[in-house]
């Protein structure tokens, strides 16, 4: 599955892209960018490991000598890209700037470069300038390929199936850090490599859309909020939420969850190439509107996913980026109630030629348990 990911025509469109922007290389640091690019899942160290990706000129990744080794059987290492060591007692700035060609004037550093790191390569190449690579290589990403959508798509069963097996924890009597804690067993169990979020919000708790798993105990009666995801073994991520009771729901909480799984509905069905990540969004919160609840809808539609669980496309009122096929993305709306309950209801949807698909399947009712 690896092999069919990674290859060097991620390395040729960054290059082209890069040149588009008027950038003379990228320099790519441990992160999702530089997986994206080689398939090598760095280790962010205080020892400087990069990419180096000039618009003219071969790739070298530079790694610390004691860490060749593992680039060298990352894929990589497969790839043929050149994977060129440091010693200890070297300037690894200096010996990364010495390998790119002479006389560039621009460079495109990841977003999430450490600062130190960006202060290092400055004071390496006095005179050159530093930009955000994040729009060149954004854009790459944010369209997958067939073979990223299939990434997904495992990410996203092994999601439902931790969702299915949701009425094995979740009981009366039990906190939310017990019930949190066996969930995170299940999504490891289930084939991730990485436990990213598990949200367990009961009752008011619900009514925080980030909130983290606490020792609150659940009731009966409570309506719960779990949201949950992961990483897998080629690092592509999943994230899907569902809300449950246990028992009978408050009659308040059954009627607005019906309003969120219509917009909620709606928006994945809406999903097609051409619209906006604005009016996706619109389409949704016009329905929670309508029905008296547009204030307690107060967080955005949705994030990209891929190799990171929040990238782009961002579904936002204020985004006119039209959907193309190959991007994939959450739709998330949700209603919260302070100080009584909330709900959210997300799927991962890919953009395809001939409309949107959902990754997630499993049933979006309120899941009632005994």
């Amino acid at each position: 599955m690896t092999d069919e990911l990674f290859s060097t025509d991620r390395l040729d469109a960054a290059r082209k892209a890069a040149a588009d922007a008027g950038l003379d290389a990228l320099i790519v640091t441990p992160g999702a960018d530089l997986r994206y690019l080689t398939g090598y899942d760095a280790l962010p160290l205080e020892r400087l490991t990069c990419l180096l990706l000039p618009v003219e000129g071969e790739a070298v990744l530079i790694a610390p000598q004691l860490e060749v080794p593992a680039a060298e059987v990352s894929p990589a290492g497969a790839l043929g890209i050149e994977i060129a060591g440091w010693a200890e007692t070297q300037n690894a700035y200096a010996f990364a700037a010495a390998r790119l060609p002479k006389g560039i004037g621009a460079v495109g550093v990841d977003n999430h470069m450490w600062a130190e790191k960006l202060v290092g390569f400055r004071d390496a190449m006095p005179g050159v300038r530093q930009e955000l690579a994040g729009p060149v290589l954004s854009a790459l990403r944010m369209r997958k390929t067939p073979q990223e959508v299939e990434a997904l798509r495992r990410a996203g069963d092994a999601i439902d199936r931790v969702h299915s097996r949701m009425g094995e924890w979740l009981r009366a009597g039990r906190t939310e850090r017990e019930v949190a804690r066996d969930i995170a067993e299940a999504i490891l169990a289930e084939g991730h490599v990485r436990v990213d979020f598990v949200i367990v919000a009961s009752g008011p708790n619900g009514a925080s859309p980030h909130a983290e798993a606490s020792d609150r105990v659940i009731e009966r009666g409570e309506p719960v909020v779990v949201d949950i995801g992961g990483t897998m073994p080629d690092g592509y991520c999943s994230d899907s939420t569902r809300n449950y009771v246990l028992g009978d729901p408050p009659a308040e909480y059954a009627e607005y969850h019906a309003v969120l799984l219509r917009a909620q509905r709606a928006q994945t069905e809406a999903v097609r190439p051409g619209i906006t990540a604005e009016q996706l969004d619109a389409i949704g919160r016009d329905i929670i509107a309508e029905a008296g609840y547009g204030e307690y809808f107060v967080h955005r539609t949705g994030h990209g996913i891929g190799l990171e669980t929040h990238e782009e496309p961002y579904i936002v009122s204020g985004s006119a980026r039209p959907l193309e096929p190959g991007m994939a993305f959450s739709v998330e709306p949700g209603i919260y109630l302070p100080g009584r309950h909330g709900a959210r209801i997300e799927d991962i949807c890919v953009c395809t030629p001939d409309g949107g698909i959902r990754l997630n399947l499993t049933s979006r009712e309120l899941g009632i348990l005994v």
